[in-house]
C-alpha cells in the first residue's frame, strides 16, 4: 500500500513549533506496519523530531541555530529577500527538510517524548506544505 498527498499548514511564526497531533490529525487510517515519510516544501523551513515535553527546548533551539547562523553576517551575498533570508536557508540545510517515522499498529512509532517540529526560520514565512508519503502492508 502506498498513499500519498499534501498538508498545508498554516503560518506560524518565527520558531521551533510542535506540529504533531497537527500532522496526525491529517493523516488517514495508517497500515499495521510501514513508514511515513514528510517532506517540507521549503529552502527557508524544516522538520525536526525533538523533546516535546519542555518548551524551554524551543527556546534553547532558536538561540543557538541564531548564534550558529547570524543575521546580517558580512560573508552572505543573498541578501535581497532580507536579513533572515540566507540564514534561514542554511538553518534549514543544516536540520533537514524531511523525516521518516515507523509506523507499528497503525500508529507512529514515536519515543515518548519525541514530537515533530516545524522550525520556522523567516520573519513571515507563510503558510507550509508538507508532502506526506504513506508506504506499508
Amino acid at each position: 500500500m502506498m498513499k500519498q498527498f499534501e498538508i498545508t499548514l498554516s503560518p506560524y511564526r518565527r520558531g521551533y513549533h510542535l506540529i504533531t497531533s497537527e500532522i496526525q490529525r491529517q493523516l488517514p487510517e495508517l497500515p499495521k506496519v510501514g513508514l511515513v515519510h514528510l517532506l517540507i516544501k521549503h529552502t527557508s523551513a524544516a522538520l525536526s523530531l525533538n523533546e516535546n515535553a519542555d518548551p524551554s527546548v524551543r527556546y534553547d533551539f532558536e538561540s543557538f541555530m541564531n548564534k550558529l547562523v547570524p543575521e546580517n553576517d558580512p560573508v552572505f551575498t543573498h541578501v535581497l529577500e532580507g536579513s533572515d533570508d540566507m540564514p534561514a536557508h542554511l538553518k534549514s540545510s543544516l536540520l533537514g527538510a524531511s523525516l521518516t517515522i515507523p509506523v507499528t499498529n497503525g500508529r507512529l512509532n514515536l519515543g515518548t517524548w519525541q514530537g515533530i517540529y516545524l522550525c520556522e526560520f523567516r520573519n513571515h514565512g507563510g503558510s507550509r506544505k508538507i508532502v506526506v508519503t504513506i508506504m506499508g502492508e
